[in-house]
């Protein structure tokens, strides 16, 4: 190609990270195209806010509130989809995939519910579609799992994946504030939504552990069988006991490879301070992975906001314009595995987790009590490697903590269920699953 060739990018929703990628495509222009080979042309930019000013300086006529003109436009190459939802988006991409274009989108909401089908579509009109933004912001998450460690067999991943639960979990950590004052403060700063509701009960994190297991174990996108739990239930109480036991609290997307079935499951975990995650902080995402061949590796970054997120997106445009360059398209599968080879793999029922857990019982200061508690428990094969019943008491209970060895999660809940119907028990007990390999 010569220096003359132009790649045209239509632009859908001119939102907080589409006004980052238009900022980044028009700012960076020479050095895209001193590394591309061709000028990434920005050629529309939709929204259906044209009026609020977004510092991007745009050729006349070319932000406009008509997107369909946008993907019907038969010289634009690259559509990128920023508006977000399961919606118009959907609808939006479909048709930019049936008039034979590439799409890049951040979308993990509409990845994780109905990914299969747009994937499905884009192979069959032999398009790419690319989605590095819609997990991990910059750090680069997909890109690893796709390209870098194709040569392994991923055993495991486990990830800090949204910024607001770990801003909040980090100030009740750091300061010994409740949930609520710790998401007012994260609502203050910008980093949680007036409705924090996807983010804190742990649909966001969700959406992203369904799309890296597809990627990591060669399954379709199942969202609908994640085990999903928030943090709205963390106490500071709780914080300091894991503390004392030498745990950090964090919310954890967590995947395993387990032969017939993975594990895919987001949920408040406890995890030991050797841990390399419990030194992640504050709005920062982080994942680790595991492979037969690199053993760990740690991504860290920012997994949100404007510039980083930007950035991302402006790593698939061009991967796709060298694409384009070249002459091909989808040299690397979407998923990582080719089509043919992608399975349904189901995924463990929670009831079915083995792990380690931790108990705190509000029980009353009187004899007997605690071997009652430690009676049901042993009635359901729950072994107790510790024990800590210390506090002050609150209308005349004081708390009983304890953490278990393996267990199964079916026989915990049994037991707790019997144990909050003892009237010597105040409030509904609370548990927290651990990861810690040490204590195996």
């Amino acid at each position: 190609m010569t220096e003359s060739a132009k790649i045209n990018i239509g632009l859908l929703g001119c939102g907080t990270v589409g006004a980052g990628v238009a900022k980044l495509l028009i700012g960076n222009k020479q050095l895209l195209a001193a590394r591309v080979g061709a000028d990434l042309n920005l050629k529309w930019v939709a929204d259906i806010d044209i009026e609020t000013d977004r510092g991007i300086q745009l050729p006349d006529g070319a932000f406009i509130n008509d997107a369909h003109k946008v993907v019907d436009d038969p010289d634009t190459d690259i559509i990128v989809e920023m508006i977000g939802g399961e919606g118009i988006a959907k609808d939006l991409i479909l048709k930019a995939i049936e008039n034979g274009k590439h799409v890049v989108t951040a979308n993990k909401a509409l990845l994780a519910a109905q990914g299969n089908e747009l994937f499905a579509a884009a192979a069959q009109k032999g398009v790419d579609l690319a989605f590095e933004a819609s997990v991990g912001g910059c750090m680069p998450t997909i890109k690893s799992m796709r390209e870098s460690l194709v040569g392994n067999h991923i055993k495991a991943m486990t990830g800090i994946l949204n910024g607001t639960c770990n801003y909040i979990l980090s100030k009740i950590t750091d300061e010994g504030i409740s949930f609520k004052e710790a998401l007012d403060q994260a609502q203050n700063q910008g980093y949680a939504e007036a409705d924090p509701t996807l983010d804190v009960e742990g649909f966001d994190t969700a959406h992203k552990v369904a799309i890296l297991a597809a990627l990591a174990y060669g399954m379709e996108i199942n969202l609908t069988d994640v085990y999903i739990e928030g943090i709205s239930r963390i106490t500071p109480l709780d914080i300091a006991f894991a503390e004392q036991f030498g745990y950090r609290i964090k919310l954890l997307a967590i995947s395993k490879f387990l032969n017939d079935r993975v594990e895919a499951r987001v949920h408040p975990t406890m995890i030991p301070f050797g841990n390399l995650l419990t030194h992640i902080n504050g709005t920062v995402n982080a994942v680790t992975i595991s492979g037969d061949a690199v053993g760990d590796i740690l991504l860290y970054g920012h997994g949100a906001g404007m510039m980083p997120t930007a950035s991302a997106v402006i790593s698939d445009i061009v991967d796709i314009a060298r694409n384009i360059l070249c002459g091909a398209a989808r040299r690397v599968p979407p998923l990582s595995y080719q089509r043919e080879n992608i399975r349904k793999i189901p995924i463990l029922p929670i009831d079915d987790l083995v792990t380690h857990y931790y108990f705190r019982f509000s029980a009353q200061d009187r004899p007997g009590v605690l071997s009652t508690i430690s009676g049901i428990l042993g009635k359901y094969d729950i072994s107790i490697q510790s024990v800590h019943q210390k506090g002050r008491k609150t209308n005349g209970s004081v708390p009983v903590v304890m953490l278990s060895h393996l267990v199964k999660e079916a026989d915990v809940k049994q037991a707790l269920s019997e144990i909050s119907a003892l009237d010597v028990v105040s409030d509904e007990p609370v548990l927290i699953r651990i990861e810690d390999d040490e204590m195996d």
